[in-house]
């Protein structure tokens, strides 16, 4: 080699060095995303709060995005979701987190107590402005939505609407959580409200409705924790609930075609589970392409895989999945900041439809 020639490699040698390596080949999810990867190489880590494998089918996000992100590990814990705005509000002197995961109305939570951090992803602007803070301090990634779950083997005609529940041959059949101690129930709540003419402005309609079905005599037992193992050993006739547990039990679990999902035709609520960039996070970047990733159509066809409705509308379902969780224009996509003002208006009007009776 002339020595030109050596000079000229060797100058170009730390160039070669310093270029990012890519696994992934062809078209980016969104524009920017190979400049995000080498800026998230330098950081090397993503740590994501309460996003448990087993649930919303994160171990399957968690196996692509490190196919795709070769040279990012992930972590994560799985804390619930009050106890994830309470971890970040502890350690809000030095985050621990890049991101975080939970049911939306503690996401509102987080904002309040200033925690999380504006970011705007992949599809931001796709979802419903309910299904969102404006600023992206949060942003819903996937929903659960009310519906009947029903044990064919104990119920002979199911019931596809809420009007159904009410007639005699669904005596001592219904089994749903209490709205004063858990989420489900509120959002249970807001369902039945939209279905008989209310709204999330409007709830005396849903706790109405839940004072007839009491009066009826349909009710089995209001419950304090999710029921899912009681439906599964064949203890529950209906249970009113969220669709992806139905699936679950019919999929996955063997009760097979022994459950019936029923979204009802009336109406029914759409409850956002939503994510957050942490505000300081230490891998900010790589949090963001995380997040991006999540947003992206790649991220939300993986939710519906583990029978969860992707936020962003218009995501193409693969067939099979799409064959178990058809369109369902009737639900409503249930706006927590408003949810969150009216649960102490919940508890009361349940409480005096219910108890009373």
């Amino acid at each position: 080699m002339k020595r030109r020639d050596l000079i000229q490699a060797l100058a170009a040698a730390p160039l070669a060095a310093a270029l990012p390596a890519f696994s992934f080949e062809g078209a980016e999810l969104y524009p920017g995303e190979r400049a995000l990867y080498q800026e998230a190489e330098k950081e090397g880590l993503v740590v994501s709060f309460d996003t448990g494998p087993e649930w919303a089918n994160w171990k399957a996000l968690f196996r692509e995005f490190k196919k795709r992100y070769p040279e990012l590990e992930i972590t994560y814990n799985d804390l619930g979701s009050a106890a994830t705005v309470t971890a970040l509000d502890k350690s809000r002197r030095r985050p621990q987190a890049d991101t975080a995961y939970y049911f939306a109305a503690s996401a509102v939570d987080a904002v309040k107590k200033d925690v999380v951090a504006p970011f705007k992803p992949h599809n931001f602007d796709k979802l419903p402005p309910v299904f969102r803070e404006a600023e992206g301090k949060w942003f819903t990634i996937h929903t659960l939505n009310v519906a009947f779950l029903v044990n064919k083997k104990l119920v002979k005609n199911a019931p596809t609407r809420w009007a159904d529940l009410l007639k005699p041959e669904f005596k001592n059949s219904v089994v749903y959580l209490d709205p004063r101690s858990t989420g489900v129930g509120q959002v249970v709540v807001f369902a039945a409200a939209y279905a008989n003419g209310g709204s999330v402005d409007n709830i005396k309609p849903g706790t109405d409705y839940f004072g007839q079905l009491h009066g009826a005599g349909n009710v089995m037992r209001v419950e304090g924790t999710t029921p899912y193992a009681k439906f599964l050993k064949g203890e529950i006739p209906i249970w009113i609930g969220y669709e992806n547990d139905g699936l679950k039990a019919k999929h996955v679990d063997g009760m097979g075609d022994a459950v019936e999902v029923v979204i009802p035709k009336e109406a029914s609520v759409a409850a956002p589970y939503a994510i957050s960039l942490v505000k300081g996070a230490p891998n900010p970047n790589s949090g963001k392409l995380w997040l991006n990733f999540i947003m992206s159509d790649v991220g939300q066809n993986l939710f519906s895989q583990g029978f969860v409705r992707p936020a962003v509308p218009g995501i193409k379902l693969a067939a099979d999945i799409e064959a178990k969780m058809p369109p369902a224009p009737q639900l409503k996509p249930l706006d927590v900041v408003k949810a969150s003002e009216r649960k102490a208006e919940v508890d009361r009007l349940w409480s005096q439809a219910v108890l009373t009776k």
